[in-house]
């Protein structure tokens, strides 16, 4: 571990250096730029150093073990700086973990109604909302993509882009079968019925990855459509780019201005051909996103939102929080912390099976 933290620490001293130099600042890209590196840097080294004070306290104790006088105080110093030392040694082995190079990407979010015919669109508003507020809690800036609603207030589909920084580390864990169990407004009888949505999580692609040839890309214009009455749109400035050698659709009409609405559904578009490529030249990651989207049938789920019980379930680390209502009101920060916890410690885990 240490092989790995000298040259770190080497870099994190020569970032201060030119820091500290009048003529970096009269670059603002360069400073800017080592003003991240450092950012990025920090945590690793302030673990490092309270590693190293751990260190120093411990062997200090371990010397005072031989005085008679001092032993029984010593002793307990002992215990208490190895459990610090343990926890800053696990702390360093975390930060330390390579870290996903999207992470700090802006991220693409598409909900689907799947099982469940009206109830389930109701959820997927739902479930938009619940992004909604979450990403105004974080500060993100969600901008709508595409919208198809129902005319009951419902979503058949919903595409939308947050951008923040490390927003898609943020909802990555989102993607999968989301399902619901209540008991619907149209429900006479009281029965609970069970509903599904899914829903997709992209990194957005940036202008530089951007890879697209636009000669395997059909573009139309048509008029956005929405439930009806004012919410249709007289001009057409929706458009729809289809990738002729895949057969992928995407459309964005949320935007008055085609101009932006095609650039949007382009960059969706490269996203997502992007995403196929991964999947294609990797197996296992193909078979895990398989598993975690599935086709939207009930046993096919990652998260449960029971409102009879007022609880949600995510079932992929076992956790339960009998918080529904703030859950729905975008309070997911107690829900992806602990994935991302779990997510860490699998990655420590197949880190030192490979050592």
């Amino acid at each position: 571990m240490e092989e790995k933290l000298r040259p770190l620490e080497e870099k994190y001293r020569e970032i201060e250096f030119f820091l500290s130099q009048p003529e970096v600042w009269a670059d603002p890209e360069r400073a800017a730029a080592l003003s991240r590196e450092k950012a990025e840097l920090a945590p690793l080294m302030e673990a490092w150093d309270r590693c190293r004070r751990s260190r120093q306290e411990l062997e200090s104790a371990r010397e005072l073990l031989s005085d008679p006088e001092l032993r029984e105080l010593a002793r307990e110093t002992v215990q208490e700086a190895e459990r610090e030392l343990a926890a800053s040694e696990e702390e360093l082995k975390l930060l330390l973990l390579p870290k996903d190079p999207d992470d700090d990407k802006n991220v693409i979010v598409e909900i689907r109604a799947g099982v469940g015919g009206e109830e389930s669109a109701l959820f997927a508003y739902d479930l938009y909302r619940m992004y909604s507020m979450y990403a105004e809690r974080r500060h993100y800036r969600l901008e709508l993509a595409n919208l198809n609603e129902t005319e009951l207030g419902g979503i058949r589909e919903v595409s939308f882009i947050v951008e923040g920084e490390g927003a898609f580390s943020r909802f990555r864990f989102e993607s999968g079968v989301h399902r619901v169990q209540r008991v619907p407004e149209t429900e006479t009888q009281g029965r609970i019925h069970t509903s599904t949505c899914t829903v997709a999580v992209l990194p957005q692609l940036s202008e530089a990855e951007f890879h697209l040839d636009l000669n395997d890309v059909q573009i139309d214009t048509f008029r956005s459509s929405g439930a009806g009455g004012q919410k249709v749109n007289k001009t057409s400035s929706a458009i729809r780019v289809t990738h002729l050698p895949t057969g992928t659709v995407v459309e964005c009409q949320d935007e008055r201005s085609q101009y932006k609405n095609k650039a949007r559904a382009l960059s969706i578009l490269a996203s997502r051909l992007s995403q196929a490529e991964k999947e294609r030249q990797d197996a296992d990651v193909a078979a895990q996103r398989r598993s975690q989207v599935g086709s939207g049938m009930r046993n096919e789920r990652i998260r449960t939102y029971n409102f009879p019980q007022g609880r949600v379930t995510d079932h992929r680390i076992g956790l339960t929080l009998y918080r529904l209502d703030a859950v729905m009101n975008g309070d997911l920060d107690e829900l992806i912390d602990a994935l991302l916890t779990a997510r860490r410690a699998e990655q420590l885990r197949q880190s030192e099976g490979e050592q």
